[in-house]
């Protein structure tokens, strides 16, 4: 029996090529999306899982209370880690580490080589908690000495040609600090779904040393804190001990610890007012349920097709059901059907993802493959097995239930309920597309309106680089040199980035205060080109300014203060002289309001940042690199436009964009097929009726408007019903941004007219065939 089902299953599919070929397109084009959409979620999902004592790990999380609310961080006292290990005794091991966002470029020189790479300084337990296997070396001893270093095989083969590299000596610098270290360990690597990248790891104690870190408790930071407790520890109570360890304000904050799973952290990293807001799992669930819908877009399209060439198989039908066949066994072969021709689309979708994986992975910045991973080889067959019961149940219940006396007669059963149903799904499908329209749009004038808005300073023209070698212990004589350069405007040095700077809890009369230090050099302000309100900036002119601050807007409104030019205050525990107040400017991403900030004197700073004549970039940055590799023979010169910097932090919303437009235009895609279907059920259905109609004198014009009239009625009810429904769903995404555009009534009207027009082709299609045909030819069957 399973034989002669697969037979005529293989002889519908040959007589209907044209069904079969649009079948075929549209499950295949929904499952390779859905396929690639579940890649990069399952990517996702692993990030930071990987890890042998997941269970077991957490990180350190401290809320502060300021004025404005509740601040999260994951910014911790340096030596909490130490105090935990020796005082609590649930905890099993503790390290610290400074952020890996604080030096992704270190210098590192072995036998004549220098390199850069990213550098952790972490604690001595740092390889118990975390799983990056080692190739070489013991994890309880590898950071056991300050003087140690563990470094990445692919690091040491560059430096050594070898991986046998312990016991090597190597030479590292950060900023004005050149030190020694000795290879201890050979880590394998650091996985691609670590939210943690690095090439080799110091001992925090030398970092300890550098800064003079010495209090267990004081707020000197920001570091990052990691745990392994004992299996059975009740974290909640763990958690209630821990905010009792901080009860003193620290730095003019209140501040309160607690634990973190650390597996959660990359996708459950935000907070609001100390509690969890979601993160990047917001963007895991957005294309996990744009997924689900192309797939039911993609099945809607093949029920509608089915159904279409239902009168097809009246008599088929009807002689099984005649000769004894029951329900039950037609279910399963129409079923069979389904399932058999999905399988075979997830079969040319597979095909698909292979030659769209390249493609996709530039657009989500991944590294993505079809591994032989038992969860991925099980996950496909059943999505294949899923779509095809979805898309096949309604077909095979429909054709299964047709009355054998009354189709034997040619005549097939369409009452309303079928009718409405199937335009309720054209409704559905037309919707979806209406939104991601609207969507894609609006997306795309947000993301030109936050690169086009003014931010208060300039950021074009203005290259970055760290300072290296020579340069942090000569930065005034360096940066002397670097104006002389023809094309360069202006240079001056900052510690970290406009974009990058700490926040810190300043403590003001009777509040708290979150501000955004910029501890800057002389010419900083000019080379940023940032407005001044009133008063001055930093100059050689005036020895003072040493202990002299300059304050924004914002931090004038929210310290209440009047006419402060000249007035010594006290703040943050000192007293220093206000000589200046700069007009508010973006130094977050439009996502935020402009903060209270300060700008502080620091000569030194480990990014130089030079203002470029325009039109001049590329002989100024050849100038430059000459100049540098003249001034630290050995180090190169490494720079980024302070732009890219900016756009970088709307990285998400870009890839969020690009994949919107994909969506898209794959929702309509299937869409117009399954328009198409409906199109076709309708003239196949009507055709008498079309025949008689011509025969009576009815122009083509006449039934292209008959058949027609109704489906743009439907997508008419589509657009009605998906613009209001876009328009709040994008007003949410909107309201993330502290700045966004407003949407106006255009993108909604080019929205249902695009959707009216594509309507209008596609229907076209089957409307001309149908009004052109023979009616002789039509009647005939009557």
């Amino acid at each position: 029996m399973i034989k002669n089902y697969l037979k005529i299953t293989w002889r519908q599919l040959r007589k209907d090529r044209l069904f079969t070929i649009l079948n075929l397109t549209g499950l295949s084009t929904g499952l390779a999306c859905a396929l690639l959409v579940w890649l990069w979620v399952y990517n996702e999902l692993s990030f930071d899982r990987f890890h042998e004592k997941t269970s077991q790990l957490y990180q350190v999380m401290e809320h502060q209370s300021h004025a404005d609310g509740i601040k999260t961080t994951a910014e911790t006292p340096a030596l909490l880690a130490e105090t935990l290990a020796a005082g609590m005794p649930e905890v099993v091991h503790a390290a610290a580490s400074t952020p890996p966002s604080w030096f992704p470029k270190a210098a590192i020189m072995a036998d004549n080589r220098r390199l850069k790479g990213a550098v952790l300084f972490a604690g001595k337990d740092y390889f118990n908690i975390f799983s990056y296997p080692l190739q070489q070396g013991n994890p309880q001893q590898v950071l056991a000495d300050k003087n140690n270093v563990v470094i990445s095989a692919a690091l040491a083969e560059k430096l050594f040609h070898t991986t046998d590299a312990v016991g090597k000596t190597i030479s590292w610098q950060i900023d004005h600090f050149n030190k020694t270290a000795t290879v201890a360990g050979v880590f394998s690597g650091v996985p691609a779904n670590s939210s943690v990248q690095f090439d080799f790891v110091l001992s925090f104690e030398v970092f300890k040393d550098m800064m003079n870190i010495k209090a267990p408790l004081a707020p000197q930071g920001p570091f990052s804190t990691y745990v392994e407790l004992r299996g059975g520890t009740d974290v909640q109570r763990f958690n209630e001990k821990l905010s009792q360890l901080m009860t003193s304000t620290g730095n003019g904050s209140a501040r309160q610890l607690f634990l973190k799973p650390y597996g959660d952290n990359y996708l459950y990293g935000n907070y609001e007012n100390g509690a969890v807001s979601g993160g990047r799992i917001w963007y895991v669930r957005l294309f996990s349920l744009i997924a689900v819908f192309i797939v039911v877009i993609a099945c809607i399209n093949f029920i509608n097709l089915s159904t279409a060439k239902a009168s097809r198989r009246l008599k088929e039908t009807g002689i099984r059901k005649s000769i004894g066949a029951s329900r039950a066994a037609l279910i399963l072969q129409y079923l069979g059907e389904s399932m058999l021709l999905t399988f075979v689309a997830m079969l040319a979708a597979l095909l698909l993802v292979i030659l769209l994986l390249p493609a996709f992975n530039h657009i989500t910045g991944k590294s993505l493959s079809l591994q032989a991973d038992i969860r991925l080889l099980f996950s496909f067959p059943l999505i294949a097995f899923v779509t095809g019961l979805l898309a096949g149940s309604y077909p095979a219940f429909y054709l299964s239930g047709f009355n054998p006396v009354t189709v034997l007669k040619g005549r097939l059963q369409s009452g309303t309920g079928g009718l409405w149903a199937r335009r309720g799904l054209v409704i559905f499908q037309f919707t979806t597309s209406v939104v991601f329209i609207v969507a894609v749009i609006i997306v795309y004038r947000q993301l030109v309106y936050v690169q086009s808005r003014s931010l208060g300073y300039d950021k074009d023209h203005v290259i970055c680089f760290d300072a290296e070698g020579k340069v942090p212990g000569n930065m005034d004589a360096f940066l002397s040199e670097v104006k002389k350069i023809p094309g360069v405007q202006q240079a001056s040095s900052m510690v970290g980035t406009v974009l990058s700077a700490p926040s810190a809890g300043i403590s003001w009369k009777d509040k708290t205060i979150l501000f955004r230090p910029f501890p800057v050099n002389y010419d900083m302000i000019e080379t940023l080109n940032i407005q001044m309100a009133a008063g001055r900036s930093f100059s050689r002119n005036y020895g003072a300014d040493a202990s002299g601050i300059i304050l924004n807007e914002a931090a004038l409104k929210e310290m209440q203060l009047e006419d402060p030019l000249g007035k010594v205050i006290s703040f943050g525990g000192k007293n220093v002289t206000v000589t200046g107040i700069v007009k508010d400017f973006h130094f977050q991403s439009l996502h935020e309001t402009v903060k209270p900030l300060f700008f502080m004197l620091e000569k030194g700073g480990g990014t130089v940042m030079v203002r470029i004549s325009a039109g001049m970039e590329k002989q100024v940055i050849s100038r430059l690199e000459d100049f540098y590799r003249r001034y630290n023979p050995g180090f190169t010169f490494d720079w980024t436009y302070l732009d890219s910097d900016y756009q970088a932090q709307y990285a998400s919303e870009k890839k969020v964009a690009a994949l919107a437009e994909y969506f898209a235009g794959l929702a309509v895609l299937i869409s117009c097929l399954g328009l198409f279907g409906l199109a076709a059920y309708t003239a196949e259905h009507r055709r008498r009726e079309i025949g008689i109609r011509k025969v009576l004198g009815a122009t083509a014009g006449n039934i292209m408007l008959m058949l027609s009239g109704d489906l743009l009625k439907a997508v008419a009810t589509a657009v009605c019903i998906g613009i209001p429904f876009s328009w709040w769903l994008m007003q949410q995404w909107l309201n993330g941004y502290a700045y966004h555009v407003q949407p106006g009534a255009e993108v909604f009207i080019a929205a249902a007219l695009m959707m009216i027009l594509i309507t209008f082709f596609t229907v076209s299609v089957q409307a001309v065939k149908a009004a052109t045909a023979n009616p002789v030819k039509n009647l005939r069957s009557e």
